[in-house]
């Protein structure tokens, strides 16, 4: 294994042969019937090839699910408890491998080391409650009506499930869906995000390592048109776990409803951070800064709006530009970075584009928003951390989602005003708010419009509780909790007489 040294990263990865990796199905890596293959290359330096990936079809995915379908004849027979020592195993193959993992994720994704190296550790402890909840797959037993009836109810694996994940959490989210599935005794097809496929290579082998048979998880890489869609589509394919834009979800949405097929959809946010009153200006900005600005501003929960009343607008505006400046932009692996590239040019230029729709309406940078392209900032998609001011609810910036690294400040007179204008977006997935009155917090939990709301902290999820959203931010059970039994399970009731 390699150090844990930052510079290390560069010379891990100079010494890395670029391969050519296939589709893992039915525990074989075979190349794509298409004979296509694409490149992916270094967030941070362009001209780095990673490694070559399989431009898969349709074909691929038959194989692939069909390769599932098999697979769950006998993974679901196996007792709940043996399932979870597999994902034991795997928790511990995810530590172990943390470091090597951490620079392929920011190879691929762009995300500051440290932070690629948070999110390993995560998924591991996300593993670690889905092989718990595979000794917890309870059911009821029942008053019956009749004395001599048993009324029960048990939970059965859904069947084979549809992985579909983004880029911007290449190993979490993957783990987020399979740890559950292969707990709850589903098989899987997973397809990952075309621009961070490295990571899912990985994930497939550590798999493998820890025990989960053939055909258990599988893997393909390619486009959503010619891999996503038709595996939406495939009539053995029982659910669909999808984290991404609400567009696309809307329209996997569709897609299953014509069959029923059953949906798990994270979808996009557009989260307030609603500040009524504080001790410390500048404690409260650290914590928005943190949540707008992890991952460079690309993930579902960042806080992009700042909601305050206008007696501390000053000061709270003030607070967060100096911690702004406090952000590190640059490559993964240069000690103190905070802020990685944008995940590619074609992001870049839309966020830039939302910068100018927001100065067109009338809205005010107050700092940041340049983008960095001299130098070694040539080899990326580089943007320093953007805070606007003069912005009003609806502006296109207020209630769009940018995901990227720009957060913008909405004034207004009291709480009443404040909590129209957090629900006033489609989204609903994340909140927070900032107080020192108690009955004002428990007010805004129950009236805020998300589907997760952090009181006095920013907006980060723990790998235990529930995850998700409402409006346009999800559909289906929450992930990570509990609630995923609802997801890759169905219920059955039995009814028993003697």
């Amino acid at each position: 294994m390699p150090s844990t040294t930052l510079t290390d990263m560069q010379e891990w990865l100079s010494q890395q042969e670029v391969k050519v990796h296939g589709n893992y199905i039915n525990g074989e890596w075979k190349e794509s019937t298409s004979g296509n293959t694409f490149s992916i290359c270094n967030s941070a330096q362009r001209d780095q090839v990673l490694g070559f990936f399989q431009d898969s079809n349709e074909e691929d995915v038959n194989e692939a699910v069909e390769a599932a379908a098999e697979a769950f004849q006998g993974w679901s027979q196996v007792p709940g408890p043996d399932r979870g020592a597999v994902l034991y195993r795997f928790a511990d193959l995810l530590e172990e491998n943390a470091t090597e993992l951490a620079y392929i994720l920011s190879a691929e994704q762009g995300k500051a080391l440290t932070e690629a190296k948070g999110e390993v550790m995560r998924a591991a402890k996300e593993a670690r409650f889905g092989a718990g909840e595979a000794f917890r797959i309870e059911g009821n037993t029942l008053p019956g009506e009749r004395s001599n009836v048993w009324s029960s109810t048990i939970r059965k694996p859904l069947g084979v499930v549809a992985a579909i994940a983004p880029w911007n959490f290449p190993v979490v989210t993957p783990v987020r869906k399979i740890a559950p599935a292969l707990a709850y005794g589903c098989t899987v097809v997973y397809k990952p995000a075309s621009v961070t496929p490295w990571t899912s290579v990985v994930l497939m082998e550590l798999l493998a390592k820890a025990g989960v048979p053939n055909g258990v998880v599988n893997l393909v890489v390619g486009s959503g048109s010619r891999v996503g869609n038709p595996l939406v589509k495939h009539p053995l394919v029982k659910g669909i776990s999808f984290t991404g834009s609400s567009s696309l979800g809307k329209n996997i949405n569709e897609i299953a409803a014509g069959r029923l097929a059953k949906t798990q959809l994270e979808l996009g946010g557009k989260n307030p951070a609603v500040v009524l009153d504080y001790k410390d200006a500048e404690n409260v900005a650290k914590q928005i800064v943190s949540a707008a600005f992890a991952c460079s501003g690309q993930r579902c929960t960042s806080i992009s709006r700042v909601i305050v009343t206008k007696e501390n607008k000053a000061e709270l505006t003030e607070a967060l530009v100096k911690e702004m400046k406090n952000a590190k932009v640059g490559p993964a692996w240069e000690e103190g970075v905070t802020v990685g590239p944008l995940i590619n040019e074609q992001h870049l230029d839309s966020v830039r584009e939302y910068l100018e729709i927001a100065s067109a309406e009338g809205a005010r940078v107050v700092y940041g928003g340049e983008t960095l392209s001299e130098g070694a900032y040539g080899q990326g998609a580089y943007i320093v951390p953007a805070l606007l001011d003069q912005v009003t609810p609806e502006m296109r910036v207020a209630k769009e989602e940018i995901f990227g690294p720009v957060l913008v400040v909405l004034e207004v007179e009291d709480k009443e005003e404040a909590l129209r204008v957090a629900n006033n977006v489609e989204y609903g997935l994340a909140a927070s708010i900032f107080t020192n009155d108690l009955t004002t917090a428990y007010q805004f939990a129950d009236r805020v419009e998300t589907g997760m709301v952090h009181v006095n902290h920013g907006t980060a999820s723990a790998a235990h509780m529930p995850f998700g959203g409402v409006k346009q931010s999800g559909a289906g059970a929450f992930s990570i909790g509990k609630s995923n039994v609802e997801f890759f399970t169905e219920l059955k009731s039995v009814y028993f007489q003697y």
